[in-house]
């Protein structure tokens, strides 16, 4: 998986000062470029730009995966070990509600991974996970 091309996400959010604080403060992503109307964050490397909305948010859904109703749609960045756990304890710390508390899913089967899903403070869901072994990323 080396040199990944970074990805670029654009999401809409309805109050750019919530985003600020919630991508720059309690995710830790450095902030880009910006407008009245947008903020570009680094999300480990990757370019995600949360985008001033004033429509309203269609209904969310749900996918049930592994005994869990998981968000859709979601975003979110696959990270080593010891960067997702010191991510959850921030995030726990920062008082996050969690949608889906930080667990392990899938273990002892193909794709074991730890994973935990919460939302910004527009409702985008996000997703971060990490596997012991990233070669089971994409595991049948």
């Amino acid at each position: 998986m080396a040199d990944l091309a970074p990805f670029h996400i654009a999401f809409p959010v309805d109050d750019l000062d919530a985003a600020r604080h919630f991508y720059g403060t309690v995710l830790g992503c450095p902030e880009g470029r910006s407008s009245a109307d947008w903020i570009d964050f680094s999300l480990y490397g990757h370019q995600i730009v949360a985008h001033r909305v004033d429509t309203p948010r269609s209904q969310a859904a749900h996918n049930p995966v592994d005994g869990h109703d998981v968000p859709v749609p979601h975003f979110g960045v696959v990270l080593p070990p010891a960067e997702w756990q010191a991510l959850a304890d921030r995030l726990k710390a920062a008082g996050t509600a969690f949608v889906i508390e930080p667990h392990t899913r899938f273990p002892g089967e193909p794709g074991e991974q730890s994973t935990m899903f919460f939302h910004d403070p527009a409702g985008n869901a996000l997703e971060f996970k990490a596997f012991a072994d990233l070669g089971q990323l994409f595991a049948k």
